[in-house]
């Protein structure tokens, strides 16, 4: 499967910004399932300084400065990127029990367990709480697998939490998220992952983008797709294992991944500090299109 993106992202400032500063998690990562065929940034207007470098999670990020006043930046990642379905398919044979892969993970001195340790911890978005272990021990019962267990608290929480857009922020607390049960993939991502942390289980945090198709007879409209998140759990002897609970769906020939981290604010595609004393508009358009050859 061959697919060509195109991720646009541009502020309008209402006073001129005279410097900024910035960093970018745009461009693929290169994975077994997935070839990065190309990948580039262009910057409008041009950066001065442009430096490509991974993060501590093996991410690639760009980091660009802008030294001349402007009141538009136009930031655009074009990708084309191959992926191996093949090499992604989730394997649910020899599962091991929840309780099992719990404790081999916190005592197994692998190097890839060791690795994955880490996120279990609390992370400023996706922390663990006794309500969250509550609402997880309905997938997990004594005797129950770790991916069977996973699998069906990505289903539950399709079930129960409405896709509302605008409804929450990013920084939405995961308690009020609870309550709600309205969000975006980004706060079910965050719920899972908040979930499996609170009965002691390993889980990142996701970003990419999906192909999306349009209603049958209609053209696809340019700029329509979005960016997508989704999150995956540490399974002893498997690995990592995506799931996407705002499709209820296993990643495969759809998903394309950019970054991952502990949470939202590790992969954040673009941030940076801009010296401005106005407002500013943002906007964003990604465009993810299926391609022969």
């Amino acid at each position: 499967m061959n697919f060509q993106i195109m991720h646009k992202t541009r502020y309008i400032y209402h006073e001129p910004v005279s410097l900024c500063y910035n960093l970018t998690r745009l461009l693929p990562r290169e994975l077994p399932y997935q070839e990065v065929e190309k990948s580039r940034l262009a910057i409008v207007p041009p950066a001065i300084d442009t430096r490509e470098q991974l993060d501590f999670f093996g991410n690639r990020v760009v980091y660009f400065s802008i030294h001349q006043p402007h009141d538009v930046l136009t930031v655009t990642a074009a990708s084309r990127v191959r992926l191996r379905p093949e090499l992604r398919t989730a394997d649910f044979s020899g599962d091991l029990h929840w309780h099992q892969a719990r404790g081999r993970l916190s005592e197994s001195r692998d190097p890839e367990a060791i690795e994955a340790f880490q996120f279990i911890l609390a992370s400023p978005l996706a922390a663990p709480t006794p309500e969250l272990a509550g609402y997880a021990a309905g997938s997990f019962p004594d005797n129950g697998g770790l991916l069977e267990g996973v699998a069906d608290l990505m289903h539950r929480i399709h079930a129960d939490f409405e896709y509302v857009p605008g409804y929450t922020t990013i920084t939405t607390p995961l308690d009020e998220l609870f309550r709600h049960r309205r969000g975006v993939c980004q706060d079910f991502a965050h719920f899972a992952i908040g979930c499996l942390r609170s009965i002691g289980l390993a889980a990142r945090y996701i970003s990419g983008y999906i192909e999306t198709l349009p209603p049958e007879g209609q053209p696809h409209l340019e700029g329509a797709d979005a960016s997508h998140a989704w999150f995956s759990v540490f399974a002893p002897g498997k690995g990592w294992v995506d799931f996407d609970p705002t499709n209820d769906k296993l990643p495969s020939d759809q998903h394309i991944t950019v970054a991952w981290g502990r949470d939202y604010a590790d992969v954040t595609p673009l941030k940076g500090i801009v010296f401005s004393s106005g407002t500013h508009e943002l906007s964003v358009s990604v465009d993810v299109e299926r391609i022969t050859g």
